[in-house]
Formats: C-alpha cells, structure tokens, sequence
C-alpha cells in the first residue's frame, strides 16, 4: 500500500499503484492541488500597501514595476505621475493657459472690464509670446477686451504698464 507525502502540505496520503505509475497523486487534496497552480507571488501595493497576487504574466508584463490592488489605487498614481510634460497629450502648454491662472490663484475677473462671467474669459499673454506660460505673464480678459488688447496698442501699453 503506497503512500506519499503531499507536495505542498506534506500530509501523507494514500495512493493508487496504478495512479503513482502514471505520475499522478502528488498532492492529498484538490486545495492543495489548486494551490499548487499559483506561480506567482504575493506584492505590496504601491498606493495603499495592501498584499494583493500577481501571476507570472503580470510581474513580466509590468512596465513600471508598480502594482496595485485596484483601478482606483493606479488612477491616484497615474494622476500623480502623468502631468505637464510626461503627458502624451501635452503640447508645451499653449492650451493650460487657465488652469495656469486658476493654479496661481488669480481670480476670475477681466482685468479691464472686471466682468466674471467665466464662459467669456480667456487667458491673455502680456507679452504676445504663446509659449511664456509664467504665471506672471497671463492675465484674465473677457473676449471683448482680448479683441481690443489685441487690435489697439494704446490699450495694449496701458494692460502693459498696469501689471509691471
């Protein structure tokens, strides 16, 4: 009468002549034959810290060598790690000029007409320049005054002079 020691339990258990010659009866139980099957191994997540597994596949296939227990857990990192320039939608700012402003905490409020309404009001460079997104560069404008900014350099000076 054979009998073998389980592979992952060690517990030892009964086992058929005929089933030990064809290889088979390595373990006492299907749990420990189901536990037999992970590979893998047990990692932290790198948000919150909680074990989570992970096979094989996904240890080989990770780029950042990061895990994470949830999609809301790589998210908070995601929105952390891929801002501004590390964006694949960044295109050197020309289009943060309000969030810029808003992020600098410059109220809302045209600079000439003092109109609040935030559907009409742009972002406006001092001086001319797109690409110098410094804080102290952009003004608030309701579209009407960006117009007459644009179209009057009297206008164009004094917006100038005001803000220096």
């Amino acid at each position: 009468m054979p009998y073998i020691a389980c592979t992952i339990c060690s517990k030892e258990f009964y086992i058929k002549p005929s089933h030990q010659r064809k290889g088979w009866g390595k373990y006492c139980s299907v749990s420990c034959r189901s536990k037999s099957q992970f590979k893998g191994r047990l990692v932290s997540c790198f948000i919150c810290g909680k074990k989570v597994y992970r096979s094989p596949k996904a240890l080989a296939h990770s780029k950042s060598n990061k895990y994470f227990c949830t999609k809301s857990c790589q998210t908070l990192w995601r929105n952390q790690e891929y801002v501004n320039e590390k964006n694949y939608n960044w295109k050197n700012g020309e289009h943060a000029y309000r969030n810029i402003l808003k992020r600098a905490g410059k109220n809302p409020i045209c600079f000439i007409c003092k109109i609040t309404d935030e559907r009409v009001l742009v972002a406006h460079h001092k001086n001319h320049v797109r690409t110098d997104n410094q804080a102290s560069n952009l003004v608030w404008l309701c579209r009407n005054c960006h117009y007459l900014v644009h179209q009057d350099k009297q206008l164009d000076k004094i917006v100038m002079e005001a803000l220096v």
